[in-house]
Protein backbone atom coordinates (compact mmCIF):
# COMPACT_ATOMS: atom_id res chain seq x y z
CA UNK A 1 0.00 0.00 0.00
CA UNK A 2 3.12 2.41 0.24
CA UNK A 3 2.46 3.58 -3.17
CA UNK A 4 -1.37 3.30 -3.62
CA UNK A 5 -3.38 6.28 -3.78
CA UNK A 6 -7.38 6.31 -3.75
CA UNK A 7 -9.35 9.20 -5.34
CA UNK A 8 -12.78 9.87 -4.80
CA UNK A 9 -15.36 12.40 -6.18
CA UNK A 10 -18.81 12.30 -4.56
CA UNK A 11 -21.62 14.48 -6.22
CA UNK A 12 -23.82 16.86 -4.50
CA UNK A 13 -27.43 16.33 -4.58
CA UNK A 14 -30.49 18.75 -4.51
CA UNK A 15 -33.27 16.93 -1.82
CA UNK A 16 -36.67 18.44 -3.86
CA UNK A 17 -38.72 17.12 -1.17
CA UNK A 18 -40.25 14.39 1.14
CA UNK A 19 -43.12 12.59 -0.62
CA UNK A 20 -45.27 11.09 2.97
CA UNK A 21 -44.51 13.02 6.27
CA UNK A 22 -47.54 10.83 7.42
CA UNK A 23 -46.25 7.56 7.35
CA UNK A 24 -49.99 6.14 7.23
CA UNK A 25 -49.30 2.98 5.58
CA UNK A 26 -46.39 2.34 7.16
CA UNK A 27 -43.23 3.86 5.70
CA UNK A 28 -42.28 7.14 6.47
CA UNK A 29 -40.84 9.78 4.72
CA UNK A 30 -39.60 9.00 0.49
CA UNK A 31 -37.98 11.65 -1.03
CA UNK A 32 -36.90 12.58 -4.66
CA UNK A 33 -33.39 13.83 -5.40
CA UNK A 34 -31.09 15.11 -8.57
CA UNK A 35 -27.25 14.63 -8.20
CA UNK A 36 -25.44 17.70 -9.91
CA UNK A 37 -22.18 17.58 -11.52
CA UNK A 38 -20.70 21.19 -10.86
CA UNK A 39 -20.09 20.64 -6.82
CA UNK A 40 -18.69 17.60 -5.70
CA UNK A 41 -16.51 16.28 -2.84
CA UNK A 42 -13.19 15.28 -3.93
CA UNK A 43 -10.12 13.67 -2.46
CA UNK A 44 -7.63 11.17 -2.33
CA UNK A 45 -6.08 8.54 0.25
CA UNK A 46 -2.59 7.92 0.36
CA UNK A 47 -0.48 6.24 2.82
CA UNK A 48 1.19 8.41 6.07
CA UNK A 49 3.04 8.28 9.10
CA UNK A 50 -0.32 9.45 10.75
CA UNK A 51 -3.54 10.67 10.03
CA UNK A 52 -2.96 13.98 8.25
CA UNK A 53 -6.20 16.11 6.52
CA UNK A 54 -5.62 18.61 4.41
CA UNK A 55 -8.29 21.40 2.38
CA UNK A 56 -11.37 22.50 3.05
CA UNK A 57 -14.09 20.22 6.00
CA UNK A 58 -10.44 18.99 7.27
CA UNK A 59 -12.89 18.40 10.78
CA UNK A 60 -15.71 16.58 9.43
CA UNK A 61 -13.29 14.60 7.43
CA UNK A 62 -10.87 13.83 10.84
CA UNK A 63 -13.94 13.14 13.00
CA UNK A 64 -15.56 10.57 10.10
CA UNK A 65 -12.35 8.62 9.44
CA UNK A 66 -11.49 8.18 13.14
CA UNK A 67 -14.98 6.08 13.43
CA UNK A 68 -14.61 4.48 10.15
CA UNK A 69 -11.20 3.12 11.38
CA UNK A 70 -12.02 2.36 14.34
CA UNK A 71 -15.43 0.70 13.38
CA UNK A 72 -13.86 -1.28 10.09
CA UNK A 73 -10.52 -2.00 12.10
CA UNK A 74 -8.00 -0.63 10.12
CA UNK A 75 -5.37 2.20 10.48
CA UNK A 76 -5.92 5.56 10.38
CA UNK A 77 -2.15 6.20 9.22
CA UNK A 78 -3.03 7.58 6.17
CA UNK A 79 -2.60 11.35 4.20
CA UNK A 80 -6.25 12.39 3.04
CA UNK A 81 -6.29 15.60 0.93
CA UNK A 82 -9.41 17.71 0.31
CA UNK A 83 -9.54 18.96 -3.34
CA UNK A 84 -12.93 20.33 -3.06
CA UNK A 85 -15.43 19.65 -0.59
CA UNK A 86 -19.90 20.46 -0.73
CA UNK A 87 -20.63 23.37 1.37
CA UNK A 88 -21.57 22.10 5.24
CA UNK A 89 -24.82 22.42 6.07
CA UNK A 90 -27.04 24.28 2.95
CA UNK A 91 -28.98 21.41 1.67
CA UNK A 92 -26.74 20.37 -0.48
CA UNK A 93 -25.62 16.60 1.09
CA UNK A 94 -22.17 17.61 2.71
CA UNK A 95 -22.14 15.27 5.31
CA UNK A 96 -23.39 12.10 3.71
CA UNK A 97 -20.94 12.68 0.50
CA UNK A 98 -18.14 13.04 3.08
CA UNK A 99 -19.08 10.22 4.95
CA UNK A 100 -18.98 8.05 1.25
CA UNK A 101 -16.30 9.60 -0.19
CA UNK A 102 -14.18 8.74 2.78
CA UNK A 103 -15.69 5.34 3.09
CA UNK A 104 -15.58 4.27 -0.21
CA UNK A 105 -11.87 5.37 -0.16
CA UNK A 106 -10.70 3.16 3.11
CA UNK A 107 -12.81 0.54 1.00
CA UNK A 108 -10.57 0.51 -1.89
CA UNK A 109 -7.60 1.63 -0.24
CA UNK A 110 -7.51 -1.71 2.30
CA UNK A 111 -9.50 -3.92 -0.08
CA UNK A 112 -12.73 -4.49 2.43
CA UNK A 113 -15.45 -5.46 -0.26
CA UNK A 114 -17.77 -3.13 1.65
CA UNK A 115 -20.79 -2.05 -0.24
CA UNK A 116 -22.09 1.69 -0.51
CA UNK A 117 -24.82 1.00 1.94
CA UNK A 118 -22.83 -1.17 4.32
CA UNK A 119 -20.50 2.45 4.69
CA UNK A 120 -23.83 4.47 4.48
CA UNK A 121 -24.87 2.08 7.27
CA UNK A 122 -21.29 2.14 9.17
CA UNK A 123 -21.91 6.39 9.46
CA UNK A 124 -25.51 6.44 10.46
CA UNK A 125 -26.51 7.81 6.93
CA UNK A 126 -29.91 7.41 5.55
CA UNK A 127 -31.78 7.39 8.72
CA UNK A 128 -34.89 9.96 6.70
CA UNK A 129 -33.45 9.77 2.98
CA UNK A 130 -31.88 7.60 0.90
CA UNK A 131 -31.20 10.70 -1.74
CA UNK A 132 -27.25 11.16 -1.14
CA UNK A 133 -26.51 7.24 -0.66
CA UNK A 134 -28.74 7.02 -4.45
CA UNK A 135 -27.05 9.54 -6.06
CA UNK A 136 -23.39 8.72 -4.86
CA UNK A 137 -24.68 4.88 -6.38
CA UNK A 138 -26.30 5.67 -9.50
CA UNK A 139 -26.63 9.65 -10.05
CA UNK A 140 -29.15 10.92 -12.09
CA UNK A 141 -32.74 11.75 -10.74
CA UNK A 142 -33.73 9.83 -7.61
CA UNK A 143 -36.86 8.49 -5.90
CA UNK A 144 -36.25 6.70 -2.30
CA UNK A 145 -38.85 4.40 -1.00
CA UNK A 146 -38.81 6.18 2.56
CA UNK A 147 -38.46 3.77 5.85
CA UNK A 148 -40.27 0.94 6.90
CA UNK A 149 -40.08 -1.39 10.21
CA UNK A 150 -37.04 -3.22 8.95
CA UNK A 151 -35.56 -0.94 6.73
CA UNK A 152 -31.85 -0.23 7.21
CA UNK A 153 -30.89 2.43 4.18
CA UNK A 154 -33.97 3.59 2.36
CA UNK A 155 -33.96 1.54 -0.83
CA UNK A 156 -33.91 3.14 -4.49
CA UNK A 157 -37.28 2.79 -6.39
CA UNK A 158 -36.83 4.75 -9.15
CA UNK A 159 -33.89 6.35 -10.85
CA UNK A 160 -33.94 7.84 -14.34
CA UNK A 161 -31.55 10.01 -16.54
CA UNK A 162 -32.41 13.81 -16.30
CA UNK A 163 -31.63 15.04 -20.19
CA UNK A 164 -28.62 16.43 -20.29
CA UNK A 165 -29.91 20.15 -21.65
CA UNK A 166 -31.43 20.63 -18.40
CA UNK A 167 -29.54 23.26 -15.95
CA UNK A 168 -30.22 24.07 -12.11
CA UNK A 169 -29.88 27.02 -10.92
CA UNK A 170 -28.87 27.30 -7.11
CA UNK A 171 -28.92 30.37 -4.95
CA UNK A 172 -26.99 30.16 -2.15
CA UNK A 173 -26.94 32.65 1.02
CA UNK A 174 -23.67 32.19 2.70
CA UNK A 175 -24.73 34.03 5.96
CA UNK A 176 -27.01 31.33 7.37
CA UNK A 177 -26.99 27.36 7.51
CA UNK A 178 -29.99 25.22 7.57
CA UNK A 179 -30.87 22.70 10.22
CA UNK A 180 -28.74 19.90 11.27
CA UNK A 181 -27.73 17.89 13.84
CA UNK A 182 -29.80 17.69 17.13
CA UNK A 183 -31.60 20.74 15.64
CA UNK A 184 -32.65 19.20 12.74
CA UNK A 185 -33.98 16.06 15.17
CA UNK A 186 -35.96 18.22 17.41
CA UNK A 187 -37.52 20.26 14.71
CA UNK A 188 -39.07 16.91 13.15
CA UNK A 189 -40.29 16.00 16.58
CA UNK A 190 -42.32 19.80 16.57
CA UNK A 191 -43.87 19.37 13.11
CA UNK A 192 -47.45 18.93 12.83
CA UNK A 193 -48.86 15.51 11.49
CA UNK A 194 -49.04 15.70 7.89
CA UNK A 195 -52.39 15.06 6.32
CA UNK A 196 -52.53 11.82 4.92
CA UNK A 197 -54.91 12.89 1.58
CA UNK A 198 -51.92 15.39 0.90
CA UNK A 199 -49.16 12.40 0.98
CA UNK A 200 -51.61 10.15 -1.54
CA UNK A 201 -51.71 13.61 -3.58
CA UNK A 202 -48.02 14.05 -3.98
CA UNK A 203 -47.25 10.46 -4.47
CA UNK A 204 -49.60 10.19 -7.80
CA UNK A 205 -48.46 13.23 -8.75
CA UNK A 206 -45.12 12.08 -8.60
CA UNK A 207 -45.79 8.47 -10.19
CA UNK A 208 -48.37 9.87 -12.67
CA UNK A 209 -46.87 13.09 -13.99
CA UNK A 210 -43.06 14.34 -12.64
CA UNK A 211 -41.29 11.12 -13.50
CA UNK A 212 -43.17 10.15 -17.14
CA UNK A 213 -42.24 13.92 -17.77
CA UNK A 214 -38.73 13.04 -17.31
CA UNK A 215 -38.77 10.41 -19.43
CA UNK A 216 -40.64 12.53 -21.65
CA UNK A 217 -38.24 15.39 -21.59
CA UNK A 218 -41.03 17.34 -20.61
CA UNK A 219 -39.24 19.95 -18.16
CA UNK A 220 -42.40 22.29 -17.72
CA UNK A 221 -44.62 18.99 -16.29
CA UNK A 222 -41.49 18.30 -13.82
CA UNK A 223 -41.30 21.38 -12.89
CA UNK A 224 -44.69 22.28 -11.68
CA UNK A 225 -44.78 18.95 -9.92
CA UNK A 226 -41.41 19.63 -7.76
CA UNK A 227 -43.04 23.11 -7.49
CA UNK A 228 -46.33 21.50 -5.94
CA UNK A 229 -44.61 19.38 -4.13
CA UNK A 230 -41.89 22.00 -2.90
CA UNK A 231 -45.01 24.16 -1.96
CA UNK A 232 -46.37 21.10 0.39
CA UNK A 233 -44.23 20.38 2.04
CA UNK A 234 -42.22 23.19 2.50
CA UNK A 235 -45.69 25.00 3.97
CA UNK A 236 -45.46 22.10 6.44
CA UNK A 237 -42.10 22.80 7.66
CA UNK A 238 -42.77 27.04 7.71
CA UNK A 239 -43.40 26.69 11.25
CA UNK A 240 -39.47 25.41 12.05
CA UNK A 241 -37.41 27.11 9.73
CA UNK A 242 -39.49 30.48 9.29
CA UNK A 243 -41.11 30.25 6.34
CA UNK A 244 -41.50 27.90 3.32
CA UNK A 245 -37.78 29.34 2.41
CA UNK A 246 -34.91 29.72 4.90
CA UNK A 247 -34.22 32.78 3.43
CA UNK A 248 -36.20 35.46 2.72
CA UNK A 249 -33.69 36.75 0.41
CA UNK A 250 -33.82 33.44 -1.54
CA UNK A 251 -37.23 33.83 -1.41
CA UNK A 252 -37.25 36.76 -3.14
CA UNK A 253 -34.65 35.65 -5.87
CA UNK A 254 -36.78 32.69 -6.37
CA UNK A 255 -39.98 34.24 -7.11
CA UNK A 256 -38.01 36.46 -9.77
CA UNK A 257 -36.81 33.40 -11.19
CA UNK A 258 -40.40 32.12 -11.35
CA UNK A 259 -41.34 35.32 -13.08
CA UNK A 260 -38.75 34.61 -15.45
CA UNK A 261 -40.24 31.36 -16.82
CA UNK A 262 -37.92 29.33 -14.83
CA UNK A 263 -39.82 26.03 -13.15
CA UNK A 264 -38.93 23.46 -10.09
CA UNK A 265 -39.37 26.33 -7.55
CA UNK A 266 -37.88 24.68 -4.57
CA UNK A 267 -35.63 24.86 -1.68
CA UNK A 268 -33.34 22.00 -1.13
CA UNK A 269 -33.39 20.21 2.18
CA UNK A 270 -33.18 22.27 5.13
CA UNK A 271 -31.92 25.18 2.98
CA UNK A 272 -31.29 27.90 3.01
CA UNK A 273 -29.89 26.90 -1.15
CA UNK A 274 -33.11 27.67 -3.23
CA UNK A 275 -33.30 26.21 -6.99
CA UNK A 276 -34.95 26.18 -10.11
CA UNK A 277 -34.69 24.32 -13.21
CA UNK A 278 -34.39 25.64 -17.15
CA UNK A 279 -34.41 23.95 -19.93
CA UNK A 280 -31.00 24.86 -21.27
CA UNK A 281 -27.45 25.99 -20.38
CA UNK A 282 -27.75 29.49 -22.28
CA UNK A 283 -31.00 30.72 -20.48
CA UNK A 284 -29.29 29.30 -17.42
CA UNK A 285 -26.35 31.47 -17.87
CA UNK A 286 -28.16 34.17 -18.40
CA UNK A 287 -30.60 34.49 -15.52
CA UNK A 288 -27.30 33.86 -13.49
CA UNK A 289 -26.08 36.98 -14.87
CA UNK A 290 -28.85 38.98 -15.03
CA UNK A 291 -29.39 37.96 -10.83
CA UNK A 292 -25.61 39.14 -10.65
CA UNK A 293 -26.72 42.13 -10.76
CA UNK A 294 -30.47 42.85 -9.87
CA UNK A 295 -29.31 41.34 -6.76
CA UNK A 296 -26.22 43.17 -6.29
CA UNK A 297 -27.05 44.35 -2.74
CA UNK A 298 -27.35 41.21 -1.32
CA UNK A 299 -23.59 40.92 -1.07
CA UNK A 300 -24.36 37.23 0.92
CA UNK A 301 -25.96 35.69 -2.44
CA UNK A 302 -24.27 34.07 -4.81
CA UNK A 303 -25.88 32.09 -7.97
CA UNK A 304 -24.95 29.22 -9.88
CA UNK A 305 -25.91 27.12 -12.65
CA UNK A 306 -25.27 23.09 -12.46
CA UNK A 307 -26.14 20.11 -14.76
CA UNK A 308 -27.51 17.26 -13.56
CA UNK A 309 -24.91 14.34 -13.12
CA UNK A 310 -26.45 11.16 -14.88
CA UNK A 311 -23.87 8.84 -13.16
CA UNK A 312 -22.81 8.23 -9.48
CA UNK A 313 -19.52 8.62 -7.22
CA UNK A 314 -16.27 7.64 -8.90
CA UNK A 315 -13.78 5.86 -6.89
CA UNK A 316 -9.99 5.26 -8.64
CA UNK A 317 -6.64 4.68 -8.38
CA UNK A 318 -4.31 7.28 -8.97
Amino acid sequence: MADRKISVIAPARLHMGFIDLSGSLGRHFGSIGVALNEISTRLSVSKASQLQVNGPSSARAIKCTKVLSEVLNVSDQIQIDIETAIPEHVGLGSGTQMSLAIGSALNSYYDLGLTIRDIAQLTDRGMRSGIGIGVFEQGGLVVDGGRGEETITPPVISHMDIPESWRFILVLDQRGQGLHGEQEIEAFKELPVFPHQEAARLCYLLLMQGLPAVAEQNISLFGDVITQLQHSVGEHFSSVQGGVFTSPEVAESMDWLQQQGAVAIGQTSWGPTGFCAVDNAQKADDLVSQMQQRFAHYAHLSFVSASARNSGGDVFNV
